[in-house]
């Protein structure tokens, strides 16, 4: 029987389609792509797409010089990584895949034109764009927080200056403090991100800070791995980790920041240390191209991730709608791969066929300790969605040391993926 680990290294490489793991170039002329976004998504995909067809012009464009992983960001909290050991730069990828990767802001995407905007009045024309953008947050969506209130109170669900803010007051609070954890209703990035947040949170507090306390007010009645993190918490913090759903009182109706207090529909909850994860959607140039639907997030085909509003233009990654799949890195990277593929066989008019995608999701409870969840992905019958053809978790008896050096092994192999 083939071993998980190599199994689930091969459905990475074959995660390009259902035809097959073939990286035979196909020639079509000098097409052009631009590529917006360089995290796990957009990264994949314009390496994926010089490895189907070296002939293709493909640039990647991003603000930054280097893109910060929000995987791996919760052990920042743990003080188990510094930050700057998340950074993943474009170095090796422009030169071993002959990108042109250019460091600009989008200003505008002019889709009748097929030109992507950039400062000082420069553009990118293209035969096809792919949007790999992230997310933003709905900052009118609990009253009392906003952009503003962030600096104070912070969301650290983007990796930098955010992280270091939450972490310093962590590590700042006295002992018998408690640390506040709000978690949104779904769709929003990283599902099981929050609770592996509150276990590493823990983690640290156990150490350092034995007699305070992670609290979890969630907007939802259940959540990913909740009985492998149930049980973890039992079994590594107990007493010190607790879940309030909103059946209960995780709602929120208001914040006070300046207070550092939570108000629920019947209760409130002062925190030490208050980490306020907003509502989201897709971020601000996807709605200004006219990608997005009334939800905020931008239907796509999912043969293709051919974004179903604005022709040319594809959507990987958290921005797009995909669902069943999570909003996850492993995700981004299967899609990206999925869309280079269609990409290319669309370029010389065949048809890509059906999409093969896949998930896996692990999530650290203490630095020995992981656990995971697995789906996979493929085209329903008749119709242009995705159902869950298979998923798993760990089992409950599971050895939680051999997942946990699964998971630093996967950190290592979807880094090399993306930005190698």
């Amino acid at each position: 029987m083939m071993q998980r680990r190599a199994f689930l290294a091969w459905l990475g490489a074959c995660g390009i389609g259902a035809s097959g793991c073939s990286f035979n170039p196909f020639r079509w002329g000098s097409a052009k792509v631009v590529v917006v976004g360089g995290g796990y998504g957009g990264a994949t995909a314009a390496k994926y797409l010089k490895l189907l067809d070296p002939s293709l012009d493909v640039t990647l464009v991003d603000k930054r010089n280097s893109y910060l992983s929000c995987p791996g960001s919760n052990e920042v909290l743990a003080g188990w990584r510094e930050l700057d050991s998340l950074r993943r730069d474009y170095r090796r990828l422009r030169h071993r895949h002959d990108l042109t990767v250019v460091q600009a802001e989008v200003q505008g995407i002019d889709a009748d034109r097929r030109v992507v905007r950039l400062g000082k009045g420069e553009e990118l024309d293209y035969d096809r764009l792919i949007l790999a953008p992230g997310i933003d947050f709905r900052w009118k969506a609990i009253d009392g927080y906003g952009r503003a209130a962030s600096l104070r109170v912070p969301h650290a669900w983007t990796t930098g200056p955010q992280t270091k803010l939450l972490q310093k007051q962590i590590q700042a609070m006295d002992d018998g403090g408690v640390v506040l954890i709000t978690v949104p209703t779904s769709p929003y990035r990283c599902p099981p991100g929050p609770y592996e947040r509150a276990s590493l949170i823990a983690a640290y507090l156990k150490r350092y800070k034995p007699r305070s306390k992670v609290l979890i007010l969630d907007a939802k009645t259940q959540f990913s791995k909740q009985k492998l993190f149930l049980k973890g918490w039992q079994d590594l913090y107990p007493g010190m980790v607790e879940w309030i759903s909103a059946e209960k009182e995780g709602q929120i109706d208001h914040v006070d920041v300046l207070r550092r207090v939570v108000h629920t529909e019947f209760n409130e909850h002062k925190a030490n240390v208050l980490n306020i994860i907003p509502p989201q959607r897709a971020a601000p140039i996807a709605s200004e191209t006219g990608l997005t639907d009334a939800s905020g997030w931008c239907p796509v085909d999912p043969t293709s991730f051919a974004s179903s509003r604005v022709p040319h233009v594809h959507v990987i990654g958290d921005a797009c709608i995909a669902t069943p799949m999570p909003k996850s890195a492993f995700a981004a990277n299967s899609q990206a791969k999925v869309c280079a593929r269609a990409i290319v066989e669309q370029l010389q008019e065949r048809d890509p066929g059906p999409p093969s995608l896949i998930n896996h999701c692990y999530s650290f409870l203490a630095t020995d300790y992981a656990i995971s969840v697995t789906g996979v992905y493929e085209l329903a019958r008749g119709k242009k969605e995705l159902v869950a053809a298979a998923s798993g978790e760990t089992p409950m008896d599971a050895d939680r040391r051999q997942e946990a050096r699964f998971a630093r092994d996967w950190q290592l192999n979807i880094r090399a993926d993306t930005f190698e």
